[in-house]
């Protein structure tokens, strides 16, 4: 009813300031109005605005390898389908390289409509797929780039993200790519556990014995774990330095014969695996010295402690109360079987006489230090004059020695491949450039990462969580009533359509009003109700008709009571009366 509830917003806005004097009834209907409306608009807000985004056009960059996963991808790449090579050569068919691949637009913060990535499908799954080049790499003289997207569409639990650039191998078939494929270099993102790096690691041959040594970058960068694209670069100059960038941003550089571990070059110099230390070579620089003698007072049995004989006993010490007594709370269990248990005791507890005391029970002097105690003797240490040193084996000219000048002349590369294993699935590749154009690489930096990487920092910017608004100014109830019964109920109501419990948390105030609101509109409600069902009084007679009416009253009432003796005292009261 409209008088229902013009009363109940009259009610809520006494309420709110405790002031009688009540605003106009349709003027607090367009409050509430108005608030409702501002809550819902506020609501559809939380979705993130239309973002602006380019549609993917292909980049012509001249390269040996440039991959942007156009629709011929397919000719390129091939899904490997061997088994991972354990050390114990026991393959078996849960090692096979069973993980799938695909080629699609990303599903979270895409930046580009249109644009599609190489895409892991499965998690704890063995994923290999490579592509041979056209013709092999000869990085001999020359600068080598390596770049690529990583986007971590469910970030990164555990799991790789790296490339592998395959040696040339008359014998390499894409169908049987494996961890046991030859590789030159390794190179991207690692995170399992407490490893979280960016490898690189070149294979280098030993040119006297013929066999492939991996190489370590000593202090590898941190691999960037986010949702957004990451680009990863790697460059090798042929002065035999590197440089490893990440989002374009340097992250590591240095040389190839200096922080690689082990070293690219051997040492000169080795011990010599022939040479044994002499038998009457001393290398004990201190000993004992052989003419000290111990004093004629030392007193090796003297003990450590002995008692204190100038020790008191304390006054308040209680010799006579013993330290623990029968716990007088205690009862016996009423299971408890003397013959089978034995005798009940009552468990024992602190003497309580004691708290206060010094201590209690028998008194004894206590123990102290004993200054003369003075141990095991034993002679002092002096320089050994034998002593020749620490030993070592003698240095022999290293036979294994070579120098290699050039380490950043890898060997040639006729493929690269993506060789994983991961927990985490929808990892996508994309805008992989391998060739020698440093300038070429920051043009597909520019014109492609960066300008995706824009876009989703605007899209995640936009779906993160808004931080509240600062209260608005209330203004006082007397001077405008819509404007204040506003700003008390718009944000409650805002934040009621999304999460009640969390409004009556944040705003107890307004929902204790609005609680006390209810219970008065019920309470009239139910007024009118009974007001609405309870039988119209019945006017009163003039004076002169009073005495029939009693007659009629007395008699009903007499003839509708269930006990009997109340029928002779309606007759004589009525005969009474007339």
């Amino acid at each position: 009813m409209r008088f229902a509830r013009n009363v109940a917003f009259g009610l809520f806005s006494v309420a709110l300031l405790g002031f009688g004097n009540l605003a106009r009834a349709d003027a607090i209907d367009d409050a509430l109005g108005d608030a409702a409306s501002s809550s819902t608009t506020a609501s559809a807000s939380t979705s993130s605005p239309a973002i602006e985004k380019p549609t993917f056009s292909p980049l012509a960059i001249a390269a040996p390898f440039y991959e942007q996963f156009n629709e011929d991808w397919d000719s390129r790449w091939k899904v490997s389908h061997a088994k991972k090579e354990l050390k114990d050569d026991a393959a078996t068919e849960e090692w096979a390289y069973v993980g799938q691949w695909s080629v699609e637009e990303p599903t979270v913060l895409k930046g580009i409509e249109g644009d599609k990535g190489l895409v892991v499908k499965n998690v704890a799954a063995h994923h290999a797929i490579s592509a041979k080049f056209d013709k092999p790499i000869d990085n001999t003289d020359k600068t080598l780039v390596v770049q690529y997207e990583v986007k971590l569409q469910n970030g990164l639990d555990c799991g790789g993200a790296y490339l592998k650039l395959l040696k040339e191998n008359a014998d390499l078939h894409a169908e049987e790519f494996s961890n046991a494929s030859p590789y030159v270099i390794m190179f991207g993102p690692d995170k399992c556990g407490g490893t979280n790096k960016v490898h690189f690691i070149f294979k280098h041959k030993n040119p006297i014995n013929g066999e492939y040594e991996e190489k370590h970058l000593k202090s590898p960068p941190l691999a960037k774990i986010t949702k957004q694209t990451t680009l990863y670069t790697l460059i090798v100059k042929p002065d035999q330095t590197y440089e490893i960038r990440i989002d374009g941003k340097e992250a590591s550089k240095g040389s190839l014969l200096e922080n690689f571990n082990p070293s690219v070059n051997p040492p000169a110099e080795i011990e010599d695996p022939e040479d044994k230390k002499p038998e009457d070579w001393v290398d004990t620089a201190k000993i004992p010295d052989p003419d000290a003698t111990k004093p004629k007072d030392w007193d090796e049995d003297a003990p450590y402690e002995i008692v204190d004989e100038d020790a008191v006993k304390p006054d308040d010490w209680l010799e006579d109360e013993p330290e623990f007594i029968p716990d007088p709370e205690s009862v016996k269990p009423e299971d408890w079987d003397d013959e089978e248990d034995g005798d009940w005791i009552a468990p024992n507890i602190p003497n309580p006489k004691c708290e206060d005391a010094s201590g209690c029970g028998k008194w004894e002097k206590p123990m102290k230090a004993n200054p003369a105690y003075k141990g095991k003797w034993t002679a002092p240490m002096i320089d050994n004059p034998a002593y020749k040193g620490p030993w070592a084996p003698r240095k022999i000219p290293n036979p294994n020695y070579f120098e290699e000048k050039t380490p950043a002349n890898f060997e040639p590369i006729g493929a690269v491949g993506l060789e994983l294993w991961t927990m985490t699935k929808d990892i996508l590749f994309d805008n992989i450039y391998i060739g020698h154009s440093i300038e070429d690489a920051e043009k597909l930096q520019k014109e492609t990462f960066e300008v995706k990487k824009a876009i989703e920092k605007e899209e995640e910017a936009a779906n993160a969580p808004k931080a509240p608004e600062p209260p608005k100014q209330v203004v006082d109830f007397k001077e405008d009533p819509v404007a204040f019964l506003k700003a008390k109920l718009e944000p409650f109501m805002a934040v009621a359509q999304r999460d009640p419990v969390g409004a009556i948390k944040a705003f107890p105030e307004v929902a204790g009003t609005l609680g006390v609101l209810l219970f008065t509109m019920l309470a009239i409600l139910g007024s009118l109700i009974t007001a609405a069902t309870k039988p119209a009084k019945v006017n009163k007679a003039p004076a002169s008709d009073k005495k029939p009416e009693i007659k009629i009253q007395e008699a009903a009432k007499a003839e509708g009571s269930a006990s009997e003796s109340e029928k002779p005292k309606a007759s004589r009261r009525t005969s009474k009366k007339a």
